[in-house]
This record gives C-alpha cells, sequence and structure tokens, in this order.
C-alpha cells in the first residue's frame, strides 16, 4: 500500500512539473486523475475503430494474433519531444521490425494543444519522421478514456489474444530531459523482448508521466 500511494504520488507530481512545462493551456482545462496499478491478471484491451491520418478506418481486431503497442502521444508536449528526438523513432522501427503493429494514438481535443486532423495530421507524422504502423485520431477521447490513458506518452502492449501485457510510463526516467533518455530503462522494448521470447512480462505497469491528455472539457 505504501509503495502505491509513492507511485500515485509521482504521477501527480510529474503531471503538475508538466504543466508547467508545456504551452498554457485554458483555465478551465482540468489535469486527468492519475490510476493505481492494474491486477496481476493481464486484462483484455478493449475494443475500438478509429479514423486515421489517411481517413482509412483501422480496428484493433484487424490486428488479431499480432503483438500490438499502443502510443498516446501530442507533439506539443516537452515529454514526447524529449523522446521524438530519435529514441521513440527508434523503438517503434525496431518494434515493426519483428513484425508488431504499433499503433500512435492522438486523443487531443478540437481547440486544444496536439490536436490535428488530416493533411495536419500526415505532416505530423513525416515531421516526426515516425515509424508507427498507423496514426490514429481519437478527438472525442473515446479510446484514451477506455483505456485510462493519462499522459503523453502512455504506452499499452497488447498481445496476439488481445490481453494488455503492459501498460503506464514509456522507461524509469520520469523527466522531459533529452540527456535522461542515455541509460533508461525501456519498459515497452522490455515487454517486447518478453513477449517474443514468450516469457511473462516482468513490468507489466510503471506510472504513467507526461502531459496531461487534453480530452475534451466535461460537459
Amino acid at each position: 500500500m505504501i509503495r502505491l500511494t509513492l507511485m500515485t504520488a509521482a504521477v501527480v507530481l510529474t503531471l503538475s512539473a508538466c504543466q508547467q512545462a508545456e504551452a498554457p493551456a485554458p483555465a478551465t482545462e482540468a489535469s486527468a486523475t492519475p490510476a493505481a496499478a492494474p491486477a496481476t491478471t493481464p486484462g483484455l484491451a478493449p475494443a475500438f475503430t478509429l479514423m486515421d491520418a489517411d481517413g482509412v478506418q483501422r480496428s484493433l481486431a484487424d490486428f488479431r494474433g499480432r503483438t500490438v503497442v499502443i502510443e498516446w502521444t501530442n507533439e506539443g508536449c516537452p515529454y514526447v519531444q524529449k523522446h521524438y528526438t530519435g529514441a521513440m523513432q527508434a523503438l517503434q522501427r525496431d518494434a515493426t521490425a519483428d513484425g508488431v503493429v504499433w499503433l500512435t494514438i492522438i486523443s487531443s481535443a478540437p481547440g486544444k494543444q496536439g490536436y490535428v486532423e488530416g493533411e495536419d495530421a500526415r505532416a505530423w507524422k513525416a515531421r516526426n519522421t515516425a515509424a508507427s504502423t498507423h496514426l490514429l485520431l481519437d478527438p472525442e477521447g473515446t479510446v484514451g478514456k477506455a483505456y485510462g490513458a493519462l499522459t503523453t506518452p502512455d504506452m499499452r502492449v497488447i498481445d496476439g489474444e488481445g490481453r494488455i501485457l503492459f501498460s503506464g510510463g514509456i522507461d524509469d526516467r520520469p523527466t522531459n530531459k533529452v540527456e535522461d533518455l542515455e541509460g533508461a530503462t525501456s519498459f515497452v522494448r522490455a515487454a517486447l523482448e518478453d513477449v517474443s521470447a514468450e516469457r511473462p512480462v516482468r513490468t507489466a505497469f510503471a506510472p504513467p508521466y507526461g502531459c496531461s491528455i487534453k480530452y475534451p472539457d466535461a460537459a
């Protein structure tokens, strides 16, 4: 209980620091609420269908039987910018070369930081030389909320049977400093290695860190 409380407190502090670092947001925008660690038994990934940057509908069910990584992103977030100096793209390339499906999701609402659509979404992927399989648009935040995604980045690793094997922060260096990429332990890379080796994922949860996802304002 003490360990979980400390982990949750770390998420709160990280989100607070991010709000100071990121571009100013409307005063009415609220921070996401940190989630507790998932149960030790892997849960099933919620089904979804989203439009990609090319206007094609993509469903999680399309990739049944394959390992899937889901990444939430927001180009305006300094934590995302840290990883997109090359580390995220390298991880995407390595994963997809091994047959993994990498789905990058933007859950920013219209008018909020990180929101893109159509040509702007395609330009985002090209500008960042992203190597994800598909860039998916979730402007209503439906999928992000279904997965309990809190931050950018926030990561999931899903096996071929649709079970979430890893959830949370991408690595063990919860900062927006590029220099902290050196020597960081990538929980996503480790989880993919475990899946490939057909062994249990050693780290199933890590506290997510980054900027709060810019979901639509509550009605």
